[in-house]
């Protein structure tokens, strides 16, 4: 019976990725059948139950792509996506009806009279009804959930302007009148539609993290019964049972060592660069990946109360607090929707009282409706934020939040993670030409038996440098400590500075040793390479008037090195997950506006918590879903550009009110002296919305 397996792919990004990805697990025996989400950067892959999913792993990893095996059971489809087509769908509907009804609507205009006029009336309700009916639901459902509750929002004039407007053409056309809103009805909705489709997309780049960290979660583990490893589900595992963590997998639970010793890549949950030796007696924690040995782990925590899980909850709750800042249109509503109730019922007595005429007071009534019914207002925000996420996105950065604009135009404050975010994350070895060739030649020989990443730092310079591995015999990795053989009977080692016969001068953060059979060992040295264009990003920042700190996971002399070269004075080393959190939520007690920006697992609470953040393509998944904005590229330049970017746009979302609030001014006194037609309703609609959204198109431009 064959078996789901769910995997993530980060850094895909085009459809030649999806191509090589399907084709190269298509072609791996026992997989049925492999289907690439480029969206969700996911493969959902059919396969043998005797398929494992770290071997699917490997063979991506081995064809240039980065991949983590997934928990299925966990993942779910947001409703933002689903709610995004549902949107869409209904706008279509309005749009293909008010084309329609506006042909008619036209005729009426030109000249149609008396019967003529009555039937073009009666096809226009015909087209209007059932349109409005299906198109118009969720703003009927909003309104009446807010009426419900008690309160005002911006749908209940939406609902009230487009009820009113249909009850008043059908009894206008019911008495052969001369006017009829039908049009403006369907205009109305189909504007006011598109306003929520484009901040409904937004939402909808936006994924759960604290989903996506759950689903990072080992769905299977090793559990060592009776002296025999069995697979069982991690839900099956218990406190005090003893857990195999094979190399190149990730610990399942939180426990202590009991037998077997190895290094443990903790990066993703801590941000420290190098690995961390592990014994016995030695704590491991769910999440961290094995990299050289099997671990024998007895579970101290499992399920819920692993620290995985516990950093997932942290996430929530960050999550839940940004998702009580009020945007710009939801302040804007609520002076808006009881003015505008009040305006029109101003309206209704004044000409009921003054005329005694039911009719022409509801239709004056519902014209004042229309003309002030917030089109623009609508489309103030999202045509904004839609021009100015074109613009970021050509400059290499993707908004994922419909507010995040408005909230990184507020900013004081920019706090960067260091590993990953501005590094790149992968140790660069510096002092390669120093070694003679055939200490070079031993090097790549040694390096080529170990998966450790200053291995990998190694096998990369000199795989640059073309140069040729040394024979060796009984090459072996020792956990812990390094990796070592014999050439010509002398015995060579790479690994530990003291267990190659080193000692530690301190000059740099991060050094292993080599005896190339010699007995004369040489210090390597290493670092994690700066992006290229960390100064000028920073200087940017602060040229902006903003303040620049780092928070970092790596060790003191390594953060401090880093800070003084780039001029950054406001510098913290050493932090764990909870401490970044605990920092950002002090730092924004104190009234700062804080963006953060990283990429590991260790920041996703922070980059939840943070006003707004930002983090690079590369990064974990959970913390691109933590984000509001994502780098696609390998540069850091457009955060200053979105920094400046975004205070252009809250510039113009703040015209584009102005410009709906001098439209009410003009349009609504011509509603309220009864002269608002429905061709001048239809008119002043689409001038006040064509007007905000070539507004909105100047953030476009370089002013």
């Amino acid at each position: 019976m064959a078996g789901q397996i769910m995997l993530s792919l980060p850094t895909i990004h085009c459809q030649a990725c999806i191509a090589r990805v399907e084709d190269a697990l298509a072609a791996y025996p026992g997989v049925t059948s492999a289907r690439v989400n480029l969206t969700l950067k996911r493969v959902a892959v059919d396969a043998a139950p005797d398929v494992a999913a770290a071997d699917l792993v490997g063979l991506l990893e081995r064809q240039g792509f980065e991949a983590h095996e997934l928990d299925v059971s966990v993942l779910t489809e947001t409703t933002t996506r689903t709610a995004g087509r549902d949107l869409l769908m209904r706008l279509a509907v309005a749009g293909f009806a008010s084309m329609n009804v506006m042909l008619l609507s036209v005729a009426v205009w030109s000249g149609a009279a008396d019967a003529t006029r009555d039937l073009f009336h009666w096809i226009s309700a015909a087209i209007a009804l059932p349109a409005i009916a299906f198109s118009a639901q969720p703003f009927f459902r909003n309104a009446w959930a807010a009426l419900r509750a008690g309160r005002l929002n911006m749908d209940v004039p939406i609902s009230l302007a487009i009820v009113l407007a249909l009850a008043t053409s059908l009894w206008e056309t019911w008495l052969s009148g001369h006017h009829a809103y039908f049009d403006a009805a369907l205009t109305l909705t189909f504007f006011l539609l598109a306003g929520r489709w484009l901040d409904a997309r937004a939402r909808a780049a936006a994924r759960s993290a604290a989903e996506e960290l759950t689903a990072l979660e080992v769905p299977r583990a090793w559990r060592v019964e009776a002296g025999t490893a069995v697979e069982v589900p991690v839900a099956d595992l218990r406190l005090g049972d003893a857990v195999l963590v094979k190399p190149g997998a990730r610990a399942a639970v939180d426990g202590v060592v009991m037998n077997g010793r190895s290094e443990v890549d903790r990066a993703l949950l801590t941000g420290e660069t190098l690995p961390e030796v592990r014994g016995p007696g030695d704590v491991v924690a769910a999440g961290e990946l094995n990299l050289t040995g099997p671990l024998t782990v007895r579970a101290k925590a499992v399920g819920q109360d692993t620290s995985l899980h516990r950093m997932a909850a942290l996430v929530a709750v960050a999550e839940s607090g940004r998702s009580r800042y009020t945007s710009l249109a939801d302040r804007a509503a609520k002076l808006y929707a009881p003015g505008v109730h009040i305006l029109s019922a101003l309206a209704f007595l004044g000409w009921l009282i003054w005329s005694g005429d039911l009719r022409v007071s509801l239709n004056i009534a519902a014209a004042v409706l229309i003309i002030t019914c917030p089109c623009a207002l609508g489309l103030a925000v999202p045509a904004v934020t839609t021009a100015a996420s074109g613009r970021l996105f050509g400059k290499g950065l993707l908004i994922k939040n419909a507010t995040a604009l408005e909230r990184l135009a507020e900013v004081d404050t920019v706090v960067f993670d260091k590993t990953g975010t501005l590094t790149t994350g992968a140790p660069e070895l510096t002092n390669w030409d120093d070694l003679t060739a055939a200490q070079k030649s031993v090097a790549r020989a040694l390096a080529a038996g170990s998966a450790h990443p200053l291995s990998a730092a190694i096998a990369e310079a000199a795989r640059q440098e073309g140069c040729s591995p040394a024979l060796l015999d009984a090459l072996r990795e020792k956990p812990g400590f390094g990796t070592e053989g014999e050439m010509a009977g002398r015995p060579v080692r790479l690994g530990r500075p003291d267990w190659v016969g080193v000692e530690d001068d301190g000059q740099t953060d991060t050094i292993a040793a080599l005896d190339a059979g010699t007995g004369s060992p040489i210090v390597l040295r290493f670092r994690d390479a700066p992006r290229s264009d960390v100064a000028e990003t920073i200087a940017a920042l602060t040229a902006q008037g903003l303040n620049v700190s780092l928070l970092s996971g790596d060790r003191e002399t390594s953060v401090a090195q880093f800070a003084g070269t780039f001029g950054i004075d406001d510098w913290h080393a050493g932090m764990r997950p909870e401490d970044k959190l605990n920092m950002i939520a002090k730092l924004q007690e104190q009234g700062r506006r804080i963006l953060m920006i990283g990429d590991g697992l260790n920041d996703t609470g922070a980059l939840a918590a943070a006003h707004v953040s930002i983090s690079p393509g590369k990064a974990l998944d959970a913390a691109r879903a933590a984000s509001d904005m994502v780098l696609l590229g390998a540069e850091l330049a457009p955060i200053a550009e979105a920094v400046s970017v975004a205070r252009q746009a809250t510039k113009r979302i703040r015209e584009n009110f102005q410009i709906a609030t001098i439209y009410n001014v003009v349009a609504v006194p011509l509603a309220v002296a009864g002269l608002a037609t429905p061709l001048i309703a239809a008119l002043a609609m689409s001038t006040s919305s064509i007007s905000v959204s070539l507004n909105a198109l100047r953030v476009r431009g370089r002013g």
